[in-house]
């Protein structure tokens, strides 16, 4: 997936998670899974820009799994 992809796929997941943020009594399991989808996403995203700029090729970036993008700190 290219970048342009890329961020085309986080502007979809975003608007579902807003929608879904709006309607009452949202699903909070779809919820969940949207906003580790996102942040795997982004993960993605910098991986491809941070090989891209050092010179390699950002095709062999790789999606993380869930427990390496969530134990990230701020």
């Amino acid at each position: 997936m290219d970048d342009a992809a890329l961020i085309s796929r986080i502007n979809e997941l975003v608007r579902e998670e807003q929608n879904l943020q709006e309607t009452t009594g949202h699903d909070p399991e779809r919820l969940r899974n949207l906003e580790v989808t996102l942040d795997q996403c982004w993960d993605l995203l910098r991986q491809r820009r941070a090989r891209s700029e050092f010179g390699l090729d950002p095709d062999d970036a790789s999606p993380r799994g869930e427990r390496t993008v969530e134990g990230y700190q701020q």
